[in-house]
This record gives structure tokens, sequence and C-alpha cells, in this order.
């Protein structure tokens, strides 16, 4: 096809031939597919990385951090690959070749996040092709203490369109800025979780207005439709993203907590893999080298570390597309420390508790990919508020358009023959430290006993070969955040209360017509 002048070739959107295959199209490309996912799935705990492997001239960067004219001492800086420390003076040197990209600082406690324009993150500068290079970072003083802070997580924002585009813009940025906002003088910051785009890459200035209206920095991470699918390999299908919001794999300091920014998503030229890569993992290990053992850590990537979508459609593991397949690398990295790993990419909400770490896989922006106001396993269309005290990390899930206070939705259904008036409550941010009770009529029934199934919502928009209108591929998950009550249908009104792990009640009520 011959392309107008000045536009960029792009891979065809990928729409899947079946709904649940969308959610594991990097998997689906295997067969006949170059050797590198064939090399990775063979042993993919081995140092691989599949990436051009050019021999450039190298590049000796000597730079320096500082505030206000005086150095600041102790400073990680990075290509991605190896680590430098910031001299007493402030000063660093580092030889790096032109292909990885950046040399990058993580931003230290207690000064304010640098900014481009439109209010995200700049906390790295280009590298060249000459032999030499400076590199001054100016950092200024917060007045703002960081050791209460407050971060918004978005998962999958996900615009293909103008249409969607313009739903974003008016209905999820007001909500964020709304929330941004009741934070008062608090430091707040957002990360977007990956699939910033769905494929189309022109839409990124779009996004970068949104955050400027939301008015707090942003850090973004990259997501499988981030990517520029023309590229052969996995380093060229960062590019454009790179070009707006700077190196894939990052991190920085906000208060207590250490926080690592991961590129989980290996192109390998038809495809994708959650993999991470050899420059990563190098890289990674000698970030947590800095940070004191039992401090909490939160990382931020875009493909489950592990997820539970597998279990819930009895499967024995999850696909490539879907889980990191070398995770236990990233596992051992992180065992010395008190771990978050906040993810998206399902479009759904749940917790995953695997070798020490607390995996929060976080409902989308954009729910089931802008067809309506839920996500496929019936979470609201919205995004995450951590906030942490300390080093204690506490969080809520915020639906757009909603209270703060809504956490969960009831339903009376007939799916089961054996209750007919059975009651269900979608409790979608619920983890195990919930307590889920009933009440009838003022009376209390006990806990409500915890079952897989559909959300009834969901069955109801997303079910059938022609719903949801705009994504007929759509269909609903079995979830395992729905509570059943067996009502006799002589109840006047039902009250669910929800107790979450750090004592707050969410309250839910049902009342007989």
């Amino acid at each position: 096809m011959i392309r107008p002048p000045g536009t960029r070739s792009r891979a065809p959107s990928m729409t899947p031939p079946t709904r649940r295959a969308f959610l594991k199209a990097g998997a689906a490309a295997l067969t006949g597919a170059m050797i590198a996912p064939e090399r990775i799935l063979a042993d993919p705990y081995a140092p691989l990385d599949l990436r051009a492997t050019p021999h450039p001239a190298p590049i000796r960067v000597r730079g320096v951090v500082r505030s206000r004219g005086a150095g600041l001492p102790r400073v990680p800086v990075t290509d991605g690959a190896q680590v430098v420390d910031t001299a007493a003076d402030g000063t660093f040197e580092l030889v790096t070749v032109p292909e990885q990209g950046f040399v990058r600082i993580t931003l230290p406690s207690g000064y304010r996040i640098p900014l481009n324009s439109p209010g995200t993150a700049r906390f790295y500068q280009p590298l060249t092709r000459t032999s030499e290079q400076s590199a001054v970072f100016e950092l200024e003083p917060d007045p703002v203490p960081h050791d209460d802070h407050t971060l918004l997580l978005l998962g999958d924002i996900q615009t293909q369109d103008s249409t969607e585009t313009s739903w974003f813009l008016s209905q999820s940025v007001p909500d964020l800025r709304g929330t941004a906002v009741s934070l008062g003088d608090e430091h707040a910051f957002g990360i977007s979780c990956g699939d910033i785009m769905f494929d189309n890459l022109d839409l990124y200035p779009d996004y970068e207005r949104g955050v400027a209206e939301i008015g707090i920095p942003f850090f973004q991470v990259v997501g499988n439709h981030d990517l520029d699918m023309d590229s052969p390999t996995d380093r060229g299908s960062i590019a454009t993203f790179t070009g707006h919001f700077g190196p894939g794999n990052y991190s920085f300091n906000r208060g207590a907590v250490h926080y690592v920014v991961l590129d989980d998503v290996f192109w390998y030229g038809r495809g994708y893999l959650g993999y991470l890569d050899a420059d990563t993992l190098r890289w990674l290990e000698q970030d947590l080298a800095r940070v004191e053992p039992g401090s909490p850590v939160i990382v931020a990537t875009h493909i489950p570390v592990l997820g539970s979508q597998h279990l819930r459609f009895d499967e024995e593991s999850p696909s490539t597309g879907l889980a990191i397949t070398n995770r236990e690398a990233l596992y051992r990295l992180l065992e010395p420390f008190n771990a978050h790993i906040l993810t998206g990419h399902t479009h759904e909400c749940e917790h995953v508790f695997e070798h020490g770490t607390h995996e929060h896989v976080t409902g989308a922006v954009c729910g089931a990919w802008w067809s309506g106001p839920i996500c496929h396993d019936g979470t609201p269309n919205g995004y995450c508020v951590y906030t942490i005290r300390g080093e204690q990390v506490s969080w809520r899930y915020k639906a757009t358009g909603h209270d703060p206070d809504h956490q969960m939705r009831l339903h009376r259904t007939g799916t089961d023959p054996s209750v007919p008036g059975e009651l269900l409550a979608n409790i979608w941010n619920w983890d195990p430290e919930w307590t889920v009770r009933w009440f009838a009529d003022g009376e209390p029934r006990g806990e409500m006993e915890r079952r897989r199934g559909l959300d009834p919502l969901s069955v109801e928009l997303h079910s059938g070969p022609d719903l949801p209108e705009r994504r007929d591929w759509v269909e609903p998950v079995p979830v395992d955040h729905l509570f059943r009550a067996a009502v006799t249908g002589e109840e006047g009104e039902v009250v669910v209360e929800a107790t979450d792990r750090f004592g707050r009640v969410h309250r839910g009520e049902w009342r007989r017509e």
C-alpha cells in the first residue's frame, strides 16, 4: 500500500479472530515466527538479548547532577545496562553506546519531578552519536514533603481514534483532575501503566494534553499497543514511545518508596511476549542493590507478572502474552523487599500473591475497550489511587464518574437453579484480607460465600455475537471477586458490608421493589 507523504507505516490493528484471543494475540503469532520466541520459550531464564547487535563507537558521557549550583552525591546514573553513582561533587562518567538511547538518573526524593512541557516526567537525556557527550541534570528542591504522597495509577487508556480520545478527555481526565485537586498540597504524581494508545501512536499528543489538564506529573509504561509494529526488533518497536516519554526502564524515589518502571513487552517482529531482556535484568539488579533491604519497592509494568486469568479459564499456566515468561528472575530480585507490582493489560481487577510479592492487576481507564461503562469482569472504568504514608502503602479503586465509596455492585440473579433468588455482590478490589458480610432487614446473616463466575452486568452488555456494539469480540470473563447470598425473596432490604484490609467499610444495598 502506498502511504501518503509524512505518514508512518503501521501494522494493522490487531482484531482477534475470537474474543478471548485478543488478550492472547502475542502468543497466537508463534507459529512460523522468527527464532526469537522459540529460543526464549526454550529457556526463558537464560540471559538472552535478541535485539540487533551492532558494534558502534562508544560514547563517553561526562556530566553532573546538581541543585541550585551544588552537586548531589550518590545519585544513580544509568544507560539502562550499567549504573554508576555521582561523586561527592555530583559529577559522573559513563561509557556507553548510542543504541542505549538515553542516559537517565534515579530521581532522588526531596526534589521536584522535572517535566516535559505537557507535564510528563523528564529524568533522562538522549544519547548522541558523538564520541564525547555532556549531560547536566538540574533538580529543584521540593518544599512539599514526600514521606506522605499519592500515586494515581492508570491502566490501559487505549484510545484508538478521535471519538475514544474525546471520551478520555471529557470523562476520565475531569475525574482524575478532581481526585488530584482533592489531595490539596500533598505530593502526587501518576503512572500510565501501558497501552496508552490502541496502535494509533499519532494520538500521543492527545494523551499529553490530558496529562496537562490533570495537573500532576506523569510517568509512562510501555504497553503492547504502544509499539511501532512495523519494527523487526524489540529495540526499534519503542521508538515512537521513547520519542515522547523517554526510556522504557527507569527508577525514581519518593519518600521511603523506591519506584521501578519496566518494559516487559518483548517484540519479536510478528508478535510479543511477556519477557524481561538481559539489559533490563542486569540494570535492575544494579538498581535494587542500592535500595535498603526491607524497604517498600513499587514496580510498574504492563503485562502481569503472573495474574490468575489462566486459572479462571482452567488452564495450567498463563500464555506467553499474558504473563512474564521469565518471572522467576524478577521474583528473585524482589525477594529482599516489600514489593508491590502494579500491572494492567487484561482489563480486569485482581490481586495475586506470589513469591512474597503482591501483584495488583488494575482495571482499565477504557473499561472493555471503550465499549461501555465496565471492564469485562464487571469492574467499572476507572483507575487506582495509592496512598503512601512513610513505608505504609494503601490503595482503593476509583470508578470514573462515581463517588470514591463506590466499591461494589449488587445483582439479584437466578443463575443458580438451586437458589433462584440469590444475591451476587461484585467487589472488584477484593483480596483475601477483606471480610464480606450481609444483613437482611437489619439482621446479620453471616459472611457471604465467594464464588467464581461471570458478572451479570458484563453478561448483559458483552454476551452474544453482536455485543458490545463497538467491540463485538469482547466477552465476559470469569472472576473470583463475586460473593453470593441465598436470599429467599421475602427480604425487604439486604445490606452487604465489605471491610477491606485497611478497616474501611464499604456498603451496598438492595431493596425489594
